[in-house]
């Protein structure tokens, strides 16, 4: 299987803590939103980078305990990508909840 992110697959994404893996799902959720309607190409691959991440996320064995909570977040992102009919969700509000993951990261990492 090919990866978009080919160190991160390789056991690097393991190394980020969740709040890291969260908040960097979060950059390609706001690029999706950034160009959306403007762009379908970037969008696009921004969408696809995303669920890449989400995937890794959901692969890493330490979250088996919230596996719940991120299958559902990368639910309301796909349902918000094509449409947004079942949570009546928008990348806007999409982009500020992943936004506190990366913004607490950086905190983290700061102490």
């Amino acid at each position: 299987m090919a990866f978009i992110h080919e160190n991160l697959a390789r056991g690097q994404w393991q190394k980020l803590s969740l709040m890291e893996q969260l908040g960097n799902i979060g950059s390609e959720v706001s690029r999706a939103r950034n160009w959306e309607g403007r762009d379908e190409k970037i969008f696009n691959g921004a969408v696809d980078r995303a669920l890449e991440l989400f995937d890794l996320t959901l692969q890493d064995s330490r979250w088996v305990g919230r596996l719940k909570e991120i299958n559902r977040a990368r639910e309301v992102f796909c349902d918000t990508i094509l449409g947004g009919k079942e949570y009546k969700d928008t990348l806007k509000n999409l982009d500020k909840y992943f936004l506190d993951f990366a913004i607490a990261a950086r905190i983290d990492k700061s102490s």
